[in-house]
């Protein structure tokens, strides 16, 4: 099943994508160091946003399956450029931090999960993309 997501330009590099299915609107600019103003998420933000929301979404399925509730965890991704011609994502790392220990079991489960999103498995292998989770001390 395709998915319509229609972009227009706004004029001075920004641009508003509109989901097709919901109506939920999106705007981008460039980062200011390519030339944009940074005032909103750029393309490549999006990208690692992706990222990020796909990673604790498939989690938070496994989890719910599990009888496990994952409110309260929260996840950090970090989008770098490289720093040479071409410019593209060269590394985002993933960190998630949870608010009190798992199981073994539970935590081997929650990981593949991580590691199995659509988003996650789309990567360019170039792109390094280290998916940690950090829990409590106990």
């Amino acid at each position: 099943m395709a998915v319509e997501i229609n972009v227009s330009y706004l004029g001075g590099l920004g641009c508003r994508a509109t989901h097709g299915p919901s109506g939920a609107v999106v705007e981008t600019t460039p980062p200011k160091d390519n030339g944009g103003d940074g005032s909103k998420f750029s393309p490549t933000d999006l990208f690692a946003t992706a990222l990020g929301t796909c990673v604790v979404t498939i989690m938070a399925m496994v989890a719910e399956r599990r009888g496990i509730d994952l409110r309260g965890i929260r996840v950090h991704v970090e989008k770098h450029m490289t720093s040479e011609p071409p410019r593209r994502i060269a590394r985002l790392p993933v960190t998630i931090t949870f608010d009190r220990r798992l199981s073994d079991d539970d935590v081997k489960a929650l990981e593949a999960a991580a590691h199995g999103c659509p988003v996650h498995r789309s990567l360019h292998a170039d792109i390094d993309s280290p998916i940690t989770l950090v829990f409590p001390h106990a």
